[in-house]
């Protein structure tokens, strides 16, 4: 993880690598800093069994605070996911089972095993999860001790809940404690924990100020909460989105190639942000890549590829990636590591539309955005550009190591496999 040179780093690395977007109290925070290692959280609740690259900045956030010497706290959301946060979401999250949600942790975790360290020392990473007691609390006793500290009219203000009533979408009661138990989570950290920092996404602003206010009335402690900005692609496209979905970082959801490709795809205005806060490369090198003009810039993207990768999915999983991208688009080799798409081999032989399997690949997000990718021509089987949206694929199109080869554009590439 790297010797911390000062645990008041943090919030100078924050800045000058543009993590910073909002702060409760930074003359606060700063002397919290100067009078020893500050405990700090962000929580993530479990819907899904891998997270994507829209939460990899607060990741990356508690690894920056781990490593100029504070503690790290990684909260799962155990019992806050069966209810499921409304922020800015126009309906309500879908409802899992105990067995889902503990599943989904289980596959969470292991994105933070790689990037955090873990133990029992005063500098480790703990991983708690708010089910342990949130399951235990008695309703009643939660509406009297906390509830008379939240009024409507405050948590109606928020613009969380604003844009969902302003789009006259429902939002049911259960959701709307949501906040009340987000705020019950960071008065619990810091008293079991010592933490007296939550860290997450600009979105989760109102939610970090009603448990930074909880922790003052209920126990009279200075708490404090930090904002990472919701980042958007140059093109406005929202940050950890492809056109085939999300980005995950688990290589059961996405491959290591997969994922590679995304980040040497940034838009060129991108890369010097995205390597300020998704690599540790030193501010003077990462300058002198953002100022790389023409296909020079390409090096910096590869080198933002390779960094991340490595983060996430390990040196040697990166070092792959890379090779393959080079022998596919550089040596004119096969399509070895390339994300793949797998078809029953009679499914093939009686013809599979290459509009389906173009979206199921990922390459489209839809079968209107993969007709419009076969008319301007950049649909290509095999590397043969295609011209007929009605085309399917058989037998007859299986090429090298079995695979068909669909490429969308010069970039974007998969395999379609015979199970």
């Amino acid at each position: 993880m790297g010797t911390p040179d000062s645990r008041s780093d943090f919030l100078r690395v924050m800045t000058e690598r543009g993590f910073l977007h909002q702060c409760t109290d930074r003359a606060g925070l700063e002397a919290a800093f100067g009078r020893g290692a500050v405990t700090a959280y962000v929580g993530f609740d479990a819907t899904a069994d891998s997270l994507h690259a829209g939460h990899l900045l607060s990741i990356l956030a508690l690894r920056w605070l781990q490593r100029t010497g504070n503690r790290p706290i990684v909260l799962m959301g155990g019992g806050t996911t069966r209810i499921g946060d409304p922020s800015f979401r126009d309906t309500t999250r879908p409802m899992l089972d105990d067995a889902r949600i503990a599943a989904n942790i289980a596959g969470i975790r292991r994105v933070f095993e790689r990037l955090l360290r873990f133990g029992a020392g005063p500098g480790d990473a703990v991983l708690v999860d708010n089910a342990d007691w949130l399951d235990g609390l008695g309703y009643i006793a939660f509406l009297r001790d906390f509830g008379r500290h939240f009024t409507v009219n405050r948590m109606l203000s928020f613009d969380s809940v604003k844009q969902r009533l302003d789009r006259e979408q429902a939002l049911t009661f259960l959701e709307f404690n949501y906040m009340l138990l987000q705020a019950y989570d960071f008065v619990e950290l810091s008293r079991r924990h010592g933490c007296v920092l939550q860290l997450g996404g600009s979105d989760q602003w109102g939610n970090i100020v009603n448990g930074v206010e909880l922790g003052r009335r209920i126990d009279g402690r200075a708490l404090f909460g930090l904002t990472c900005p919701l980042l958007t692609t140059a093109s406005g496209v929202k940050m950890g989105k492809s056109a085939g979905g999300a980005v995950w970082l688990n290589p059961e959801r996405l491959s290591a190639y997969g994922f590679w490709q995304f980040w040497r795809n940034s838009e060129d205005e991108d890369v010097g942000r995205f390597l300020r806060l998704f690599t540790e490369l030193p501010l003077d090198e990462i300058a002198r890549l953002a100022a790389l003009g023409g296909s020079e810039i390409n090096a910096a993207k590869k080198i933002l590829a390779d960094h991340v990768t490595a983060l996430v999915h390990g040196a040697e999983a990166a070092r792959a990636a890379a090779e393959t991208a080079r022998l596919t688009f550089e040596a004119g080799g096969g399509a070895e590591g390339l994300p793949t798409v797998a078809v029953a081999r009679a499914e093939l032989a009686a013809g599979l539309a290459l509009v389906d399997l173009l979206v199921g690949a990922g390459l489209a997000a839809s079968k209107g955005e993969a007709r419009r990718l076969i008319a301007g021509g950049g649909a290509r089987v095999n590397g043969v550009a295609v011209a007929e949206a009605g085309r399917c694929l058989t037998l007859a199109d299986l090429a090298g190591a079995g695979g068909i080869k669909l490429s969308a554009g010069r970039k974007r590439h998969a395999l379609v496999a015979v199970r």
